[in-house]
C-alpha cells in the first residue's frame, strides 16, 4: 500500500536523524541507570534518541499509537490501527562499550501487523528496511535468504543450546552467538546466518522491525510455538522466536520445545 511505503521513507529518515543523536554520545561515556528489575542500563543516549524519535514521529502521524522501550507505556495505543514499535538503542551494553554492534529499530505495525521497519546501524552506516508485500532492502539492494549449509547456521544465544529446549535430541546446527535481536535477524536476511532462534520471552520492540524484513527476505517468522506474531499487545511480549527459511524453519519447529 502506498502509505506503507510512506511510512518506511519516513522511519529512514528518523533514524538517520536518531544516528546522529547516538553518535554524539557514542564512546562519549554517557551518563547510565540501571533499569528496575534486573532490565538492563539505560544511558542518556538512548532517553535523548527516544525524545527525538517520538517528537519526530508523532508529529508526522499523530493518530498512530507509540511503543517505545524507553517511553513509559500507554494504553491509548491499543485503540490504534497504527502503531510506532521503537526502540531507540537496540544493543545498549555494546554501545556503551564502544562495540558497533547496536542499531535503532523502527517499525509500523497495522492491527498487529508489521507494515514497515527499519534497522539501521549508525557505525558501518548498514540501512535495512522493508514495506509489507515489497520485499527487504539493505542499502537499496534487495535481499533474499541464501541456501543454508549442511549445518545450518543459527543465531541463539549459549544458555538455549541446553537439553531442556530441545526434547527431540540436540540439532544439528552451527551455533552463532551474540547480538542484538534485531541485528540477528537482519543477518538472517541478508544471509549471514541461516536462522534466529530465542526460547525466552521477547519484548516487541526488539524484534518488529526485523521481523518484518526477514520475512520479506523470505523468512518464517513465528514465536516459538510456531504461532504468528501479533504486535502492539497488551503486554507488549512476544513468547520467543523462531526465524528461517521455511524448511529449515519447520525442521527446527520438530526439534525444539514450544512452551
Amino acid at each position: 500500500m502506498p502509505e506503507h511505503e510512506a511510512d518506511r521513507t519516513l522511519l529512514i529518515e528518523a533514524a538517520r536523524d536518531a544516528a546522529q543523536v547516538a553518535l554524539r554520545h557514542f564512546g562519549a561515556s554517557p551518563q547510565v541507570w540501571q533499569k528496575s528489575g534486573g532490565q538492563g542500563p539505560v544511558s542518556a543516549a538512548d532517553l535523548e534518541v527516544d525524545q527525538l524519535l517520538r517528537e519526530g514521529l508523532m508529529t508526522a502521524r499523530p493518530d498512530y499509537g507509540w511503543l517505545s522501550e524507553e517511553t513509559a507505556d500507554a494504553p491509548d495505543r491499543l485503540r490504534r490501527k497504527r502503531c510506532f514499535v521503537v526502540d531507540p538503542i537496540d544493543g545498549t551494553v555494546s554501545f556503551l562499550k564502544g562495540k558497533p554492534g547496536w542499531a535503532i529499530s523502527l517499525a509500523v505495525v497495522e492491527n498487529g501487523t508489521p507494515v514497515a521497519a527499519v534497522v539501521a546501524m549508525p557505525v558501518t552506516g548498514h540501512v535495512y528496511s522493508a514495506t509489507r508485500g515489497r520485499g527487504a532492502i539493505w542499502n537499496e539492494q534487495p535481499m533474499t535468504l541464501t541456501r543454508a549449509a549442511n549445518l545450518p547456521r543459527i543465531s541463539i544465544p549459549k544458555n538455549q543450546l541446553a537439553a531442556e529446549f530441545w526434547p527431540a535430541g540436540p540439532a544439528q546446527i552451527t551455533p552463532v552467538h551474540g547480538g542484538a535481536l534485531a541485528l540477528r535477524l537482519t543477518r538472517l536476511a541478508e544471509g549471514d546466518v541461516d536462522g534466529t532462534v530465542t526460547f525466552r520471552p521477547v519484548w516487541e520492540w526488539d524484534i518488529a522491525a526485523g521481523a518484518l524484513i526477514a520475512a520479506e527476505a523470505g523468512a518464517r517468522v513465528s514465536d516459538r510455538a510456531g504461532l504468528d506474531l501479533s504486535f502492539n499487545s497488551p503486554s507488549a511480549q512476544l513468547n520467543g522466536l523462531i526465524a528461517a527459511a521455511p524448511d529449515l524453519h519447520a525442521d527446527l519447529m520438530t526439534r525444539t520445545a514450544r512452551t
